[in-house]
């Protein structure tokens, strides 16, 4: 099977990445586009997921867009890595559940090559450390079987920038960085991006249908 597209869309908006989630799922689905790895950054952004129960925000400065995948309110902004997965599931894997599961053991996996230990906490979507401070937030969302939204990893984003909401469902505080818990032993993003797509590689494939064309 074809390696997995990979696009690094460097600092994008929000919404024009939005826009072009959805145009990969209607491209994949009518058999025009491979299944792809959007890789990106946005400018400071807060989305609200179909499960956010309370959305009272504390800064109105910044723009708030309502979206259709799993989970609650979360930040999004400079300093963190942002990936969509846009893959048709084969048959066999209609599964959402397994494919979250499958987005953070690829993040714990990606983390502890730089030596930090990450793990699951239960009852709780995404990745954390010693199940308390949260270092990756997962949402996502299908369409005809095809997977868009994703996962969001700090690098090393500004953490005071959470406190404008309780990100998904949690106090801000909870929130951490690999650049808060690893320091001046941080990999710079292009470290970490490249480990990060090599893991999402290897572990999505079982998910995948056949793909039907490359670019």
């Amino acid at each position: 099977m074809s390696p997995l597209h990979v696009r690094d869309l460097g600092r994008m908006a929000y919404r024009e990445a939005w826009a072009l989630q959805k145009a990969l799922v209607e491209e994949r689905h009518a058999g025009s586009a491979p299944d792809t790895i959007l890789i990106v950054e946005h400018d400071p952004v807060i989305t609200i997921g179909r499960g956010t129960e309370d959305a009272t925000l504390r800064d109105q400065s910044v723009e708030v867009v309502e979206v259709e995948r799993g989970g609650q309110a979360t930040w999004h902004g400079p300093g963190q890595i942002v990936v969509y997965p846009i893959l048709k599931l084969v048959d066999q894997r209609h599964d959402l559940h397994g494919w979250m599961r499958t987005l953070e053991q690829a993040v714990i996996d990606t983390v502890e090559s730089f030596g930090l230990p990450a793990g699951r906490k239960p009852g709780a979507t995404g990745v954390w450390i010693d199940g308390a401070r949260k270092l990756c937030s997962i949402g996502v969302a299908a369409r005809r079987w095809i997977t868009y939204h994703g996962l969001a990893l700090n690098h090393e984003p500004d953490l005071s920038a959470f406190a404008a909401i309780n990100p998904c469902g949690f106090d801000a505080a909870v929130m951490t960085s690999m650049r808060a818990e690893l320091s001046e032993g941080c990999p710079d993003r292009d470290g970490v991006v490249a480990e990060l797509t090599e893991q999402l590689q290897a572990q999505l494939q079982g998910f995948r249908d056949e793909p039907v064309v490359s670019r």
